[in-house]
Order: C-alpha cells, then structure tokens, then sequence
C-alpha cells in the first residue's frame, strides 16, 4: 500500500530538522555569554530532552512486548523521531478534528479496531498525498489495487481520493489480512510489506509474530512509527503540544447531490451552483479533471458546501 512513504517521507522532513537545528544554534551563538549559560541554554536543553517510553503499549487491544530490548528501542527511535517534528505533528492534530470521527465511525461500523487510524495517520497524515510509487489519498492506495476493490481510477475520477469508499477499501484489506495473520499486528504490517512478503518472511524465519521478524528498514519501522504517533497525538500535552481547540480544522458541512449525467464543463456547473471549481474540488478531493463522464445507468453523488 503505502510501501514508499516512510523511505521517501523523511526527505521532505529533514530540512524542517535542520531548519530547526540551525534556529537553535543562531539563538546560542546571538546571545550574551551569561544568557549562554543560563535561561537559554537550560531552555534549549529542555527542549531536545529524550521523552520516556510508556510504561505499557497496546496496539489494536494487542501488548506490545517492551520488554523486549529491541522492541523497547525500536519504539524509543520512532517516539524521538516523531516527537520533534512540530510542523508535521501540529498539522496532524488540527486535521484530526476535521477527520477522525469520520473514520473511526467508520472502522467501527466495519469491526476494524480504531487504532487503525494512526495508520492512516503514519501513511499520509490525513493529507491527499501521492507517493513516489504512485499510491494516492489518505490510505495510500495503489491504482491496481483500488481497482480491485471495486474503486475508479481514472484520469477524471480518482476514489482512492474519496476518504468513504478508501476507508472501506482498506477495511476491507485489513479484515482478509487479519484472518490470515491472525494477530492486527501482524494485517498492519503486512499493509506496508504486502501479506506475500509478511507470509514469505514468516515461513523463512519460521515465526509468526512482527516483533519476532527481521525486516527491512522500512517495514521494521513501519509499526513503531504507527506506535509512536499513537503515543504522541493521543497524549499531545505530555509530548509539549497544546492546540487550542479552536486552532483545529472544522468538519466541512456539506449536502448530497446526485448526478446521473455527464457534466462537460465542471468550472462552468459549479458556477451555477453558486461556488466556484476551487470549492468543487475541496468538497470532493476524488474530481480530478474538468468533466465528469457518468456512463448509463451510473451516478455519482458530490457533496456540496451547505
């Protein structure tokens, strides 16, 4: 699904680390020796200090074994990583409030622990991203394999887009992985690597459990980064991130309209719906063209601002 994410993410993250480094460094070098050595110093201190590791962790219900030293470091490596990147974390927790009810609502109705959310969160942080390797929207979809759940994708409609239909989709793959894996542990993992390339590393290792697999980098990691954040945007506070309520983004309020006709011009309807194409788009992410092309017997349903 999202096999590209987390080897290509950090990339567009580590000029904010070292645009933040190189911060910190000119507030030292600017100030006077005696601010140097004292509310300075003790402030930038602070804020580079290690968080601590939870005293216990679950995944989807599922004890995460910490007393396992490379587990625990692992986890300790992903809590570092991800409890200094303030723009990507912030960000997160203002569209969490647009988002996460929705999904969970949804993950709830398809018998799909909420947990899963923060592996929605760790593919795309709930942004309407494409990766590298061309997997698209919230889930982190690939084309062939949304078309396989029954999705469009298409140079003017792209459901991988449409958070409804990706959510399902991807409740659906994590339900056909949980039965085969037994453990949602173990369908998590096997959403960044594949459920071949977690059944072929199994039988190779003659394992069954993630933390008892050596993996790649990617896939090794792939849990922990959905434990940390987990960890970090369920407990924002004790990690020095206080969002207002208010500075959140707001759910977008939106009514149903069916269409059953083919739309040629898009910019033009929407005018004629009192809003613009801009507006058009925003409230269906899944358009992607200028027409709309509704073949017989079809019918597309766009939300529209109330």
């Amino acid at each position: 699904m999202g096999q590209q994410f987390l080897k290509y993410g950090w990339i567009l993250v580590a000029p904010l680390l070292i645009l933040q480094l190189s911060s910190e460094n000119t507030l030292k070098l600017s100030a006077t020796p005696n601010e140097r050595n004292g509310k300075v110093f003790e402030s930038n201190r602070q804020m580079f200090s290690s968080p601590a590791l939870p005293d216990a962790i679950t995944f989807a219900g599922e004890p995460v074994p910490l007393h396992v030293p490379d587990v625990a470091e692992r986890l300790d490596r992903e809590l570092l990583a991800n409890a200094y990147l303030h723009t990507s974390t912030l960000m997160a927790l203002k569209r969490m409030q647009r988002y996460v009810p929705e999904i969970k609502q949804m993950l709830q109705e398809n018998n799909i622990p909420e947990d899963f959310v923060y592996l929605a969160l760790a593919e795309s942080l709930l942004s309407h991203v494409t990766s590298p390797a061309g997997a698209s929207g919230f889930w982190q979809l690939m084309p062939d394999t949304a078309r396989g759940y029954g999705m469009i994708v298409n140079s003017e409609v792209d459901e991988r887009y449409h958070i409804q239909k990706s959510t399902l989709a991807a409740c659906r793959y994590l339900k056909t992985a949980k039965s085969k894996f037994g453990t949602w542990t173990n369908a998590a993992a096997s959403y960044n690597r594949g459920m071949g390339g977690i059944d072929r590393a199994m039988k190779q290792q003659g394992v069954s459990d993630y933390y008892d697999l050596y993996l790649n980098d990617e896939t090794s990691r792939y849990m922990f980064r959905i434990l940390a954040l987990k960890e970090i945007l369920g407990n924002p506070k004790k990690y020095g991130f206080d969002l207002p309520e208010e500075h959140g983004y707001k759910p977008l309020t939106s009514k149903p309209l069916t269409v059953n006709k083919t739309i040629t011009d898009l910019p033009a309807f929407a005018l004629e719906q009192g809003i613009n194409y801009k507006t058009l788009r925003l409230y269906n992410p899944w358009i992607r063209g200028y027409k709309l092309t509704v073949p017989d017997g079809k019918t597309y349903v766009l939300q529209m601002p109330m």
